[in-house]
């Protein structure tokens, strides 16, 4: 039966160790051992405690659970789940099985280093019944640890485990209110870009909607849409990348625009690919847009409207970003977590002219603060360039006063672009020191 009752952590671990129907067993590798210790200091921790342990050790951990290249990943947590799961059904399954619900719960955390200097993050998992014999239905999470020191994040991710063995046991409502009692009480402390359910507990969920989700209900700051494959976290697509993100709201979901915005992506990509000349590093290109409204007085998208844009993006072959945040600058910082590779934005005549003219009222420093937030650490923009007559409707609809421009051939390029006055100044500098670069305007065919 669902609660309806607000609990804190100590009420939640308490109330799993008074209930006589669920047992389990604990692996935990980083971030030291505290989801468990919640349930060994809070009284009756026999009732729901059948093994605990950490096995921080490499050599250990391969012999646990099989060798592998990275062991802070989906493919460590899979092995990790199995294993426990099958120990745990082989030793108690005939004296238990018949009244007990088993689960097992499994970590591998790679929280801050001493020196600061690696991105702490971490995958989650639960294996659980429902009902004792039944068949296991299980969760997995990928996580951003946010908060300042290694503390902290221990303590976050043992709220955080608290908090999920209890949803699932407890809470299973639907997916929109599950992942926010999983997330109680570390809301700002630990982002949540990945889920993966399985099985009956879970049953009519779709992953694409709770990644969506996820972002909407703001326990993301971006979940990542590979065109081809499942859906996976930002690190395991972003780490190490040359990137060029193509942002945009893509309302226009038909196969005209959907052909352009190709267009658009495929010309950074190959404008990238020159300046890394040859480099190891071949760069990867994204479609990004928000799940906020494009203006603040507009309702937020449905996460239906959301889900046909990328799919509309997905059929000409893009993979896409879907981010909390509208401005620039805030994809920037998400982006730069996880590549010191050259990072660089592709965008359309009009939204420049959007980003140019907004006054970003939110930061202290205004529209000069928002420039040098997104132009930090190796990035540029490249315009592409944009048929005349549609930038004269655009810059109507943002609505945006006294820019000029000159046409070659119908199509405007940024260097014919014109702010008014005083943004000409600011506009001529950052084209001047080549962090704003125009892309070259199609040829015209006869």
């Amino acid at each position: 039966m669902a609660s309806t009752e607000t609990l804190n952590t100590h009420q939640k671990a308490l109330r799993i160790n008074l209930d006589p129907t669920s047992y389990g067993s604990f692996a935990e590798i980083g971030a030291g051992q505290e989801v468990v210790r919640w349930f060994l200091v809070v009284g009756g921790a026999s009732g729901t405690v059948a093994k605990s342990i950490s096995a921080y050790d490499k050599e250990v951990s391969d012999d646990l659970y099989g060798l592998g290249a990275r062991y802070v990943s989906g493919e460590r947590l899979q092995a990790m789940l199995d294993s426990e799961w099958t120990q745990i059904n082989n030793q108690l399954k005939k004296s238990r099985g018949s009244n007990t619900r088993f689960f097992c719960f499994v970590d591998t955390i790679s929280a801050r280093n001493y020196a600061g200097t690696n991105e702490p993050h971490g995958w989650i998992g639960l294996r659980f019944q429902l009902q004792p014999g039944g068949q296991p239905s299980e969760i997995r999470l990928h996580i951003n640890l946010r908060d300042p020191s290694n503390p902290l994040e221990q303590e976050a991710v043992g709220i955080l485990g608290v908090n999920l063995i209890h949803a699932v046991f407890y809470q299973l409502e639907t997916k929109e209110s599950f992942f926010g009692n999983i997330a109680q009480d570390v809301e700002k402390r630990i982002e949540i870009d990945y889920a993966e359910v399985r099985g009956a507990a879970f049953e009519g969920w779709d992953q694409r909607e709770i990644l969506a989700q996820l972002v909407c209900a703001g326990l993301a700051e971006a979940v990542c849409f590979p065109y081809s494959g499942p859906p996976a976290p930002p690190i395991d697509v972003l780490h190490r990348k040359a990137l060029v993100l193509a942002p945009g709201s893509f309302g226009h979901v038909d196969s005209d625009h959907a052909a352009i915005h190709s267009q658009l992506l495929a010309s950074g990509i190959q404008q990238l690919r020159g300046e890394l000349n040859g480099k190891d590093t071949a760069p990867i290109g994204f479609f990004c847009f928000s799940a906020m409204p494009l203006r603040d007085a507009d309702p937020p998208p449905a996460i239906s409207d959301l889900l046909a844009r990328i799919d509309a993006l997905h059929m000409h072959g893009g993979d896409v970003l879907l981010f909390r945040e509208r401005e620039l600058y805030g994809m920037t910082a998400l982006v730069n977590r996880y590549t010191k590779e050259p990072i660089r934005f592709v965008v359309g005549l009009s939204l420049l002219v959007r980003v140019w003219e907004s006054r970003y009222s939110n930061l202290p420093g205004s529209f000069l603060e928002a420039l040098s937030r997104l132009l930090q650490q190796n990035v540029r923009i490249y315009a592409y360039p944009m048929n005349s007559n549609d930038l004269q409707q655009a810059i109507h609809s943002i609505p945006a006063t006294r820019w000029q421009w000159t046409d070659t051939n119908g199509s405007v390029s940024a260097r014919q672009l014109h702010p008014p006055s005083p943004l000409d100044h600011l506009y001529d500098y950052v084209l001047a020191s080549n962090i704003l670069v125009p892309l070259e305007i199609p040829e015209a065919h006869e």
